[in-house]
């Protein structure tokens, strides 16, 4: 059984725009939760101001023996030139990626949006 959840959301402006989306799914009496993250902002650059692009990258992994969980989440930052009809533009971008795997105790109640 899968639950879905899509979200596309654009700035009055349309120079930002957020797209999520979110995955539940029991299977094999495992629950995954994945989520996943995007954001993107466009501004104007001057052709005198380019600094070279530079990127973060975030990983942490975390693993609970005890409660049978583990996480894992990923993040990436950075920015980049795009020249469009004599054009420069800025785009800034932040890409999270986040996944929990858990057991699902016998007891639990039916239903996805239930426990975790």
């Amino acid at each position: 059984m899968k639950d879905l959840i899509f979200k596309n959301l654009t700035s009055a402006d349309r120079k930002r725009r957020v797209i999520s989306t979110s995955e539940v799914a029991d299977s094999q009496g495992i629950r995954s939760i994945v989520r996943r993250h995007f954001v993107y902002m466009i501004k104007e650059a001057h052709a005198g101001r380019i600094q070279e692009p530079g990127s973060q990258v975030y990983v942490i992994k975390e693993r609970n023996t005890r409660d049978k969980i583990e996480s894992f989440f990923c993040r990436v930052k950075g920015h980049m030139y795009i020249n469009n009809s004599e054009k420069l533009f800025l785009l800034y971008f932040s890409h999270s990626l986040k996944i929990k795997l858990a057991v699902i105790p016998e007891n639990a109640e039916v239903g996805l949006n239930k426990g975790l």
